[in-house]
């Protein structure tokens, strides 16, 4: 599983996520930041530092985000989940 960066991201782009990943997977895209489904480790230390509460587990986005999570898996050439 992975953390997926959702709509409230989206022109914000704080990097407060970014200063505490461990293993550096949230990269800085055109609009959002993304992170890399591979290389997360599941740590959830980006989760309460997003000022926006843009971050969710990916088995807990919400419906009206659920497009983010595709989003997130082809920024970096990933296939998406099944669902």
């Amino acid at each position: 599983m992975t953390f997926i960066i959702t709509e409230a991201c989206i022109d914000e782009k704080d990097a407060s996520c970014v200063d505490v990943c461990p293993v550096d997977c949230i990269h800085e895209g055109e609009d959002q930041f993304y992170i890399d489904p591979i290389e997360c480790v599941d740590c959830y230390a980006c989760v309460p530092v997003c000022p926006v509460k843009a971050i969710y587990p990916e088995d807990e986005v919400p419906e009206r985000y659920a497009a983010y999570i595709d989003k997130n898996y082809l920024y970096f050439d990933v296939t998406p989940p099944t669902r």
